[in-house]
């Protein structure tokens, strides 16, 4: 396994936050067939060899990431565009 840890200072509301994050979590399930569910303030998502969070507090959102075997050689394109997904929601 290999994992994918990210965190980001923002400056938003919690609630405008966790607006954001909700909008990946649309995001995932729409477009890679995950399953997201919220449990207070951690979005869960997983599909069959990924497993994450994401964490929205009053001031970061951090995202980790397991990834199983088969889409190792993806997490440097995961990454890529999980630094996207935060540039363009939680502008540092």
């Amino acid at each position: 396994m290999s994992e994918i840890n990210i965190s980001r200072r923002h400056g938003k509301t919690l609630a405008k936050a966790r607006k954001a994050a909700q909008h990946m979590s649309a995001e995932l399930e729409a477009d890679l067939d995950m399953t997201a569910t919220w449990e207070g303030d951690v979005l869960s998502f997983q599909r069959p060899g990924v497993k994450g969070t994401m964490t929205v507090d009053a001031q970061e959102v951090r995202i980790n990431v397991r990834l199983g075997l088969l889409f190792i050689a993806f997490k440097p394109v995961i990454e890529q565009e999980i630094h996207k997904f935060f540039d363009e929601n939680f502008p540092a």
